[in-house]
């Protein structure tokens, strides 16, 4: 029953505008790696696809606004431009970015990006994931170690800590990286509508 809710928030919550990030956590804490991480993914491509398909009865409506706010909107718009190879990696970056993809789901229809790219750009959304689901174990770790009044080992307290911080760090990097590209893309979109 629980992994219904938790899938079934991982698919609503984006369309209500809505964080999923602790439903992610609860994946993490009742189901692991595995089982939850199969279970992310599949809650946030429909959490992802329906939002496209509901952009797409405003599509003329998104595209007047993209229109009319040109700088504010080339980001958005880069994931329309160019090949499926270049749509994917314009979705995958705006996904890592701190860009807010939830809204970026009603309005990239009206960039013309096709779906299958978008689908596929989900991939960027794989830092944010791992990092729910290691939040998710931990805290099951945290929780099991004080209800049973035993204390974590020395070893797992370093592993715990040094597994946390490369996750942290590899979001980071990563995050880092795509809003520097995302940046450059955006100039360069910038330079073409001059």
């Amino acid at each position: 029953m629980i992994a219904l809710i938790v899938f079934a928030s991982l698919a609503i919550f984006p369309l209500l505008l809505i964080p999923s990030t602790p439903s992610m956590w609860v994946a993490g804490m009742t189901f692991g790696y595995g089982y939850g991480f199969l279970m992310i993914i599949g809650g946030v491509l429909i959490g992802a696809s329906i939002p496209y398909f509901i952009g797409s009865l405003f599509y003329h409506r998104i595209h007047v606004w993209l229109e009319r706010h040109p700088k504010r909107a080339s980001i958005i718009r880069l994931a329309g431009e160019g090949n499926w190879f270049n749509q994917f990696r314009a979705v995958a970056l705006i996904r890592v970015s701190p860009f807010p993809y939830v809204i970026y789901n009603y309005c990239a229809v009206a960039t013309d990006v096709k779906y299958v790219p978008y689908l596929l750009g989900t991939v960027g959304m794989l830092p944010e994931i791992f990092v729910a689901l290691y939040t998710g174990i931990l805290i099951k770790t945290l929780a099991n170690a004080s209800q049973d009044r035993q204390s974590l080992s020395v070893s797992q307290i370093v592993l715990n800590v040094i597994g946390f911080c490369i996750t942290v760090a590899a979001t980071i990097a990563v995050t880092l990286y795509a809003k520097r590209r995302l940046k450059e893309l955006q100039t360069r979109e910038e330079l073409l509508l001059q």
